[in-house]
């Protein structure tokens, strides 16, 4: 599987977010080859907390799928998950994570607390970090540099 080609379709997922002013964060998920969802951050737009990338992908995911299980998918993420999607994420039994860059403040594959792979829960997801890593990081520095 080509990391770097799907977590660039990610990529462009969260310049979406950055062009309508949201949180540039971007995902997709991948199954047998094909993106079957994607999502961008829309929480200040539709005033819903809820609206994370995450989110919005698995959502669409489950529809293509017709099926809350995704266990052969890969989701494709351009920052470390927050702990709302960590546990969608856990939840929706996906197979593995693809980040970019950690989040230091809310990162729950390893930054914060490591949600995706903690033994306790009865699924747990494979992690892989540091993909496209810079670019990621530099476009959430240079939203939040904007913002200030």
């Amino acid at each position: 599987m080509d990391y770097n080609y799907y977590m660039r379709k990610a990529y462009e997922q969260a310049l979406i977010a950055y062009d309508i002013d949201e949180v540039p964060i971007g995902c997709v998920i991948v199954y047998d080859g094909k993106i079957i969802g994607k999502g961008y951050n829309k929480r200040n737009s539709r005033g819903n907390s809820l609206s994370h990338a995450e989110i919005a992908a698995i959502n669409e995911a489950c529809e293509v799928m017709g099926d809350w299980r995704l266990e052969d998918c890969v989701l494709f993420v351009t920052v470390e998950p927050c702990p709302m999607c960590a546990g969608a994420i856990v939840q929706s039994r996906i197979k593995e994570v693809v980040f970019g860059t950690r989040n230091a403040k809310a990162g729950c594959g390893g930054s914060v607390l490591n949600i995706l792979s903690c033994d306790g829960f009865n699924h747990q997801v494979e992690i892989t970090e540091g993909i496209m890593k810079e670019e990621c990081a530099s476009l959430m520095r240079g939203f939040f540099k904007k913002k200030r």
